[in-house]
């Protein structure tokens, strides 16, 4: 629901205003003078503010300074009366969207409102793009290649197809709210916000406004209306992380919301109705929570239409050599040479490393590591004190999949070992056969039996 501020020192014009646009739908908030209004725009969401041009005081021209000084993205129509189309053209100078002379038509009012408002969501939407585009955190964070990442991949591709809601589950580190990204940014709502809330990091009544907003005086220190996170994120997604930590009291309401697509900012009694796509994310077992009672079970069902499972990073350790060839390019990337490798007692710790904390765990530890060394190697001493400590032992439960042949075994531990070589010497085959043992055209022999290519 798109909110507009009228502001007129004339209370007839509020009253006939509120009226007509809150038949069309809008909510209205209303103001007597431009100092009242202003308060409003520094404090309250707003969508579009029509002021009228002459009132006593700050004028509606003063307003619409202040405005753009605020915040510039904010449409602003001025109504003027006969008279005044001079000062009318001087504000469409400064920026207000268009103007509306006295006394107006009511069809062409709410053209020129929903003209500014269409152009609002163009405004925000490019916007939205941009950043996205920008940012490659997005999605270029979900690196990997082993079999396990490359079956969330397929999954991304899948769900982001559909509306259906999506939980993603794994240990804290794991990338999750990046996967919820990957969603967002490949689907058909793109284009529009996503916006996330971390549900285990709030109290049970600041969670509350946040998700659903509130009216001004709802409680202490709400001096104005507030959109919630859901009312945000319409048209778009809405990603609720940690919500598994939700409080019982508000899993009743957020069912509500996901059932109908409809709710009431906290101190309100007016139905806002949004389109909302819901991921959620958790590193609880919410099934377990199910079972004793801790979580609902028809908003676990409601929440778990798609269910993606992220791996930890122990479980695909052919991923480490890529997602460190990443961290040390975003962490020395421009910074002189770019050819910093690991020592081979440094990537004997890397893989002994057990990463309780994941890949946001090895992401830290490859900044101290490009932080702390010299030259043109990371070695053993610039990782941290907890890799140090790991016992440098060969793991191969780790890289061998349950029942499975002798000969076949071989030949996956075989491929790993090139692929990993390789990646951690950039392709450089000779290099890449001597950290192996063996000779360059055994490598590149050992390339065309598994199909790989530079």
């Amino acid at each position: 629901m798109e909110t507009i501020l009228i502001v007129d020192d004339e209370k007839n014009y509020l009253v006939v205003l509120e009226a007509l646009l809150e038949s069309e739908g809008y909510e209205i908030i209303t103001a007597g003078d431009a100092r009242a209004a202003l308060a409003t725009v520094r404090e309250a969401d707003l969508d579009l503010v029509v002021t009228d041009m002459k009132m006593p005081g700050m004028s509606g021209m003063e307003l619409l300074e202040a405005c753009k000084k605020l915040k510039p993205d904010l449409p602003v129509i001025m109504m003027t009366a006969y008279g005044t189309i001079e000062m009318a053209v001087e504000a469409m100078k400064k920026h207000a969207y268009d103007y509306i002379q006295k006394p107006f038509e009511n069809e062409k009012l709410k053209l020129t409102i929903k003209k500014a408002l269409e152009n609002r969501r163009l405004v925000k939407q490019n916007r939205l793009l941009t950043e996205a585009l920008s940012d490659r955190f997005r999605y270029g964070n979900l690196i990997g290649k082993s079999k396990p990442m490359l079956a969330v991949y397929d999954l991304i591709e899948k769900v982001s197809r559909s509306k259906a809601s999506v939980l993603i589950t794994g240990p804290s580190g794991t990338g999750k709210e990046l996967i919820a990204k990957a969603i967002h940014y490949q689907g058909e709502r793109k284009d529009q916000p996503f916006i996330s809330i971390n549900c285990g990091a709030l109290t049970e009544t600041l969670l509350e406004s946040e998700l659903f907003g509130h009216e001004k005086g709802a409680f202490t220190g709400a001096v104005a209306m507030k959109k919630g996170r859901f009312e945000l994120a319409d048209r778009g997604t809405l990603f609720l992380d940690e919500v598994g930590d939700m409080p019982a009291s508000l899993q009743v309401k957020l069912l509500r919301v996901l059932q109908e697509m409809a709710f009431e900012r906290v101190g309100g009694t007016r139905t806002v109705h949004v389109d909302v796509r819901v991921v959620s994310a958790s590193n609880r077992n919410i099934k377990q929570d199910v079972r004793n009672g801790l979580f609902r079970e028809d908003l676990y069902y409601r929440l778990n239409v798609i269910h993606i499972d992220v791996p930890s990073l122990r479980e695909r350790p052919d991923d480490i050599p890529l997602l460190v060839r990443h961290f040390i390019e975003k962490f020395h990337g421009g910074e002189g040479d770019e050819t910093i490798r690991l020592s081979p007692e440094a990537w004997k710790a890397l893989y002994a490393y057990p990463w309780p904390g994941n890949v946001r765990e090895l992401e830290n530890a490859i900044e101290r590591a490009v932080v702390l060394h010299s030259g043109d190697q990371i070695t053993f001493d610039d990782l941290p004190e907890e890799l140090r400590g790991a016992e440098t032992h060969f793991d191969v439960e780790r890289f061998i999949p349950p029942d499975i042949p002798l000969q076949k075994a071989l030949e996956e531990i075989e491929e790993r070992l090139v692929r990993r070589a390789l990646i951690r010497n950039n392709y450089v085959q000779a290099h890449a056969a001597r950290s192996l043992g063996i000779t360059k055209s055994l490598i590149q022999h050992k390339m065309k039996k598994y199909n790989i290519k530079i």
